[in-house]
């Protein structure tokens, strides 16, 4: 083993605001302190329950991804376990999250982008049979 990961970073135009997005859907800390990493208007992160760090990075062009349009790729997605998919999905919009795909109705998962364009999917955590 090289090392251990010490959080995931997901770049973006506004770091705090998606941080917060985050901690709507995730729970956890918006920005607290931690000395790895100096937080501030370019540099934000969110410690979830259970010890990962998401980070978010302001890059000055940020050009989000746009799924499925390989010509503009997810480059990484995050997957989160539900248990009621209609209920986490009202959650997520109204946190600013957009619908970008409800599938045929019978797969397990809806793929969302977040405020800031990055792909997720809500994953129902018992699938019905």
């Amino acid at each position: 083993m090289i090392g251990t990961l010490q959080c995931t970073v997901l770049d973006c135009s506004e770091p705090r605001a998606l941080a917060a997005f985050y901690a709507a859907l995730l729970g956890g800390d918006v920005d607290r302190p931690d000395p790895r990493w100096a937080t501030g208007a370019d540099w934000s992160t969110l410690h979830l329950p259970g010890g990962a760090v998401l980070c978010f990075q302001r890059v000055a062009d940020h050009r989000p991804p746009r799924w499925p349009d390989p010509a503009h790729p997810a480059q990484f997605h995050l997957d989160i376990g539900v248990e009621d998919l209609d209920a986490a999905e009202r959650a997520l919009l109204a946190a600013g999250g957009r619908l970008l795909s409800a599938g045929d109705g019978r797969q397990p998962w809806r793929v969302y982008a977040d405020p800031a364009g990055h792909p997720l999917c809500l994953v129902r955590e018992k699938p019905e049979a």
